[in-house]
């Protein structure tokens, strides 16, 4: 295929090549509303020089510097996560965003407390999901103290101490998990639950919505002992299998954090669809998968876009009015998919 040219950026901008020859050189001053036309096009068309582009426009920006803290850095859901962070970053006209994202190897909390601690010095706001644990807890004081808030992701921790949470609502997902297995199960009988880790605050936080649903309302179903599944699919494949051979009145199995595709694996080896309900996190390939095969019922979905969005947007006002008197949280919907979703 030909190479773009400014000619390319022009004509989709339309504006004339001097204009854009203008914008790429500073030679000239050229109004903003112009200049940002002219960056759009060059990346529509996939013009070469439309990093230089933005450079241009962000010089005399304010610079803000955002350490990102993820997990499972081959996951769909956390590329997914990764993408959205660096297009609504590129986007933001106010302020220059540069974004340093790093990806926990493990679920170990001094693996989080040492990310979180070397981001001191280099980030002005870090972002994190990880493990609830005493020592990220001071790590995160001592960014505070540092003058750097930290923004809780997806699992709350350190609360009282990080400047915001930001997610679903856990409780209620765990709740609205029970009220959806007894509503598809087949017939009332045994539920299994998949937890990440005991630390996982969102995990935690599910299993007790659940629970708390099927003592208040899910008579004739009984909830079995957590299982943690370390949000690995061996793992879960492993303990689902197991479940289903030791309790032929499974009917419905929930997996609350991450490790979903073992369940899907066990079920659509094992059980017929419709025989029993799944439910699982995240749209991704191998979840949708299972939707379309009736092997998985429902799946939660994280608004990904609109978190990112506003977190982005606390994270300046947070730089420009400092951290909050009292900590806070921002609790989104959730996004629910069935099988008829995709039809």
């Amino acid at each position: 295929m030909k190479r773009p040219t400014i000619t390319d950026v022009a004509a989709m901008a339309g504006v004339s090549v001097a204009t854009v020859d203008r914008v790429l050189s500073g030679r000239a001053k050229v109004r903003e509303e112009t200049a940002r036309k002219v960056h759009a096009a060059a990346e529509e068309v996939g013009y070469h020089g439309a990093t230089a582009i933005r450079h241009r426009i962000m010089a005399d920006r304010p610079e803000l510097r955002i350490g990102i803290v993820l997990q499972k850095e081959r996951h769909a859901f956390y590329r997914t996560f990764r993408e959205e962070f660096e297009r609504q970053a590129r986007a933001v006209a106010s302020c220059n965003i540069r974004l340093d994202i790093r990806f926990a190897k493990t679920t170990r909390p001094q693996e989080l407390a040492e990310i979180l601690r070397s981001l001191n010095g280099r980030a002005h706001a870090v972002v994190a999901t990880g493990i609830d644990h005493h020592e990220v807890t001071a790590a995160v004081l001592e960014l505070k103290e540092a003058g750097i808030p930290t923004f809780s992701l997806l699992s709350d921790f350190a609360q009282g101490v990080r400047e915001s949470y930001f997610g679903l609502n856990n409780l209620k997902v765990g709740r609205t998990a029970g009220w959806l297995i007894s509503k598809i199960a087949p017939r009332p009988g045994k539920i299994g639950i998949f937890i990440g880790a005991h630390r996982y605050h969102g995990h935690e936080m599910r299993e007790t919505g659940m629970r708390s649903f099927f003592r208040e309302l899910g008579g004739g179903f009984e909830l079995l002992e957590t299982q943690v599944n370390l949000e690995t699919r061996e793992l879960t494949y492993e303990t689902t299998c197991d479940l289903l051979s030791r309790h032929r009145d499974l009917v419905g199995v929930y997996v609350a954090g991450g490790g979903m595709e073992g369940a899907i694996a066990a079920f659509e080896e094992a059980r017929p669809p419709g025989s029993h309900a799944l439910l699982v996190n995240e749209l991704t390939p191998e979840s949708q998968r299972g939707l379309q095969k009736g092997v998985v019922s429902i799946v939660f979905g994280t608004p990904v876009r609109q978190i990112v969005g506003e977190l982005l947007a606390l994270a300046q006002a947070t730089q420009e009015n400092g951290m909050a008197a009292t900590p806070g949280q921002r609790f989104f919907i959730p996004e629910i998919y069935t099988p008829e979703s995709l039809t």
